[in-house]
């Protein structure tokens, strides 16, 4: 599998809570209505709200666009992430 490293600055620009762009995304890990987990270059970003769609998104230009009701941004560590993410799957299937 091919690893993608974006270069550059990783930038949040949302307007009045329903709309935003960022940049620096490396990768989508999930999202539904609630909840919007991306990969980017300053680590993991979980986004929470109501109504989340992915407008745009383009990996190849690092850049995502959003659209709904924010209600938060939180970053973690990659390999807190990871760890933590493996530790579920762990749990689901014993």
């Amino acid at each position: 599998m091919e690893e993608r490293q974006q270069t550059g600055n990783h930038r949040m620009q949302i307007i009045n809570r329903r709309q935003g762009i960022i940049t620096g995304v490396i990768d989508v890990v999930s999202f539904d209505l609630n909840e919007i987990i991306l990969e980017t270059n300053m680590g993991m970003m979980e986004i929470k709200g109501k109504e989340l769609h992915v407008k745009r998104l383009s990996l190849d230009k690092g850049e995502i666009e959003i659209e709904g009701e924010t209600d938060s941004f939180i970053y973690s560590d990659l390999k807190k992430y990871k760890k933590s993410k493996e530790s579920l799957m762990g749990r689901l299937f014993k």
